[in-house]
């Protein structure tokens, strides 16, 4: 994405004072997420043994940071790109209950970003995963968890303007769902990105089901990796799959603004017939996909929600690196300066 510079940006908070609200929505939002979800915060890994298959492939082409450990003779790790499915395994390993689930920090470094107003090389998350029984595999535990993580910002939103009353709220009341095909139809034509961009600014907060399977313009509306959301399973609305992407309309960039990635976690059904759609049926014999096919795993429910992201958006910052600190191209350093977008 080209690097947006809106026009007369104001900051709505002085860096000092950003530092501040940076730790009070956080600290906020995590408290109330976990004691709405039933979540209790762990801790989590850096790098993980390469070769495991704990590792998130996301659209499964991105190479994760890789090193060699001497004191190992030499096994090689990698840095995190999610822990989508090492939740899921630690909810076995601690046998957290259905209904229950947990929650973690995660850092990662992603390479192969571009970097822009919404990308950096450094991802901060809140990646959580929560067990679930067989029978809540359906759109409608979807949807009842969506509105809770919905409600949680939206409770967020309003503390912020309470703390700060010159940065009002701007999330509708509800959030709309909509099937990824259904945009297809709806918006013969456009881009995937064309089609969510004209429903979040209709709607303002919307959550985009089926993200992943081949709609019928024969094209996924985005990439996913085979081995954590479900997203090939039929669901009760006569569509295809259990996941999908939470979406806002941000009002200083003007652009869908994904503020999270989540849905119901691949069954050992739907992950062998998602493995032979994606073409790799090999990631079968790996260890974290043989004790899922083998029932080991429970059933769950899960998904990352980006902690910058949501900070920007919360804040009305114009950039990540607002409110993040990582590294930028001198030439990005140099225009956001020139429009008032102070990188930390």
């Amino acid at each position: 994405m080209p690097l947006i510079i809106p026009t007369k940006y104001r900051q709505k908070l002085l860096p000092e004072t950003t530092e501040v609200a940076i730790k009070m929505v956080k600290d906020a939002f995590q408290t109330t997420l976990a004691r709405e979800l039933k979540l209790r915060r762990v801790t989590a890994p850096l790098f993980l043994l390469t070769g495991t298959g704990l590792n998130d492939d996301l659209n499964g082409v991105e190479h994760a940071v890789s090193f060699s450990i001497d004191a190992m003779d030499g096994r090689k790790a990698e840095v995190v790109h999610s822990l989508a499915k090492w939740k899921r395994y630690k909810l076995g390993a601690y046998d957290i209950a259905p209904g229950y689930g947990l929650y973690t920090d995660m850092n990662a470094i992603r390479t192969f970003e571009d970097l822009d107003n919404l990308h950096s090389l450094y991802v901060d998350q809140w990646d959580w995963e929560k067990t679930i029984n067989e029978s809540d595999r359906n759109l409608t535990y979807l949807k009842d968890t969506v509105k809770t993580i919905y409600r949680t910002l939206r409770e967020v939103e309003q503390m912020v303007y309470e703390k700060f009353p010159h940065i009002t709220p701007v999330l509708p009341e509800e959030i709309t769902f909509i099937h990824a095909e259904e945009l297809v139809r709806k918006y013969p034509g456009l881009t995937p990105k064309e089609r969510e961009a004209q429903a979040a600014k209709e709607h303002g907060a919307i959550f985009i089901i089926g993200i992943g399977d081949k709609l019928s313009d024969g094209e996924p509306h985005d990439g996913r990796a085979p081995d954590y959301d479900d997203w090939i399973s039929p669901n009760e609305e006569g569509y295809k799959g259990l996941n999908g992407d939470l979406i806002l309309w941000n009002p200083v960039l003007e652009i869908p603004f994904e503020i999270s990635s989540m849905g119901i976690r691949v069954s050992p059904e739907s992950l062998s017939k998602q493995l032979e759609e994606r073409g790799c049926p090999e990631k079968a014999g790996l260890n974290f996909h043989k004790m899922l096919l083998n029932g080991e795993l429970p059933y769950s429910i899960g998904g990352g929600i980006g902690q910058s992201r949501l900070c920007m958006f919360l804040l009305r910052k114009a950039h990540i690196g607002e409110v993040q600190a990582s590294i930028w191209p001198e030439e990005q350093i140099k225009q956001c300066a020139e429009a008032g977008i102070n990188l930390l």
